[in-house]
């Protein structure tokens, strides 16, 4: 399934064609702050600070948790990340900052509270652009030939975390997120090797730390959610934003949860494309097949779960419609949040529920089953039960 999915998303990101400025080789700027780390020839890799030309404060550009709640288009999102100039070094993974000063430079800029104020010499002038579905898109880059950060105020949260050279990554992972530190901000800390035990940190390419973020923290809250009582009726949310629509169903059952998302014909080709992955009460040990966003909207549920100190199962269903832009699994993450912080309808039925969720959505209800394992449990359960009216109507 990644494979099939990995194939139409490559599709997708070809018909990507948004203007970026023109920049000199030299960029005398602000970073969010931000910073990326390519996976391509790992363990060598390419990595280095996102900027924007011109000094001050550059937040808004790399600030995932507030697009959303602001209702940003995601045109003026794409507009904010192509003014973000990516700067490329090629350096060893396990280049300890002693050994590599932009391995230095870029944990300074990650542990910075604020924009951090960054020139930049490259060896040609930035081209290009970048879009991916796991990862936020940004404008032209270009390989290093200089690098200056300025001195900047740490986030002193990530500070303590960060010379705390006795504390695991994924401990400190979890503690940041308790003490309330945006994902955005732990998750580019860690992708810098800025967390864990001094003898095992590593650089962390961008798009595999936020998946390992999202999963450390949504396991993390489900080993305390699945000790809880589970929800006593069925519920619905439901967020649109973005040309997306998210409908969650939770059931009283115990932990259970299945991701499944549908892109519409003419985003690419004529063609509905459907793509899922379900995991049962066990923890998942495997990779998803589905990639970054199943994990996104994992932790989005559970931390609402987590609040209520209960457990559910829980089926999200996303439509993504023509003129979807991939902005990177951040969009999954943020729009299930929003989703579960709008309300609910509750109902004492499957059979009233998933009529209530089919309602919102604009595929058949037959179309999800065809790719669902859940659903399909859940209709063989109340066919058993009895209660097969809403088969009609499938």
């Amino acid at each position: 399934m990644m494979r099939g999915k990995a194939s139409y998303l490559n599709r997708l990101y070809s018909k990507m064609h948004f203007k970026t400025q023109e920049y000199s080789e030299k960029v005398s700027g602000s970073s969010p702050p931000s910073v990326f780390i390519g996976r391509f020839g790992y363990p060598k890799v390419a990595v280095g600070p996102l900027l924007a030309d011109g000094r001050g404060d550059t937040a808004i550009l790399d600030s995932q948790e507030e697009w959303i709640p602001a209702s940003r288009t995601a045109e003026e999102i794409v507009g904010f990340r192509m003014q973000l100039i990516r700067a490329k070094q090629e350096v060893k993974v396990n280049t300890s900052p002693a050994e590599e000063r932009i391995v230095s430079l870029l944990q300074e800029i990650a542990l910075s509270k604020e924009s951090a104020d960054v020139e930049a010499e490259f060896r040609k002038k930035p081209q290009g652009r970048f879009f991916h579905e796991e990862v936020q898109p940004y404008g032209p880059s270009a390989a290093l030939k200089r690098l200056e950060v300025g001195n900047s105020r740490f986030n002193p949260q990530l500070e303590k975390a960060h010379y705390d050279t006795d504390l695991k990554a994924k401990d400190a992972v979890i503690s940041l997120y308790e003490k309330g530190v945006l994902f955005s901000a732990i998750q580019k800390a860690f992708s810098t090797g800025a967390f864990g035990l001094e003898k095992n940190r590593k650089l962390v390419p961008t798009r595999w730390s936020i998946t390992a973020v999202d999963s450390a923290i949504s396991e993390h809250l489900l080993n305390e959610v699945k000790v809880y009582n589970p929800i006593e009726v069925y519920r619905v949310y439901d967020f649109a934003s973005l040309n997306n629509r998210f409908v969650v169903l939770t059931l009283p059952t115990s932990w259970k949860y299945e991701w499944i998302e549908a892109f519409y014909p003419n985003i690419v080709g004529d063609k509905l494309e459907v793509f899922g992955d379900h995991e049962r009460f066990e923890r998942k040990t495997e990779y998803s097949p589905v990639g970054g966003c199943y994990y996104s909207a994992r932790l989005a549920v559970a931390e609402k779960l987590r609040e209520e100190k209960r457990q559910a199962g829980v089926i999200i269903l996303r439509e993504a419609y023509p003129g979807y832009i991939p902005l990177g699994v951040w969009n999954v993450r943020e729009n299930t949040r929003a989703a579960m912080r709008s309300g609910c309808r509750a109902f004492e039925s499957f059979n009233d529920a998933i009529s209530h969720a089919s309602s919102l959505l604009r595929l058949s209800l037959g179309t999800w089953l065809q790719h669902s394992a859940l659903l399909k449990e859940e209709f063989a359960h109340w066919r058993l039960a009895g209660s097969a009216g809403i088969m009609q109507k499938v």
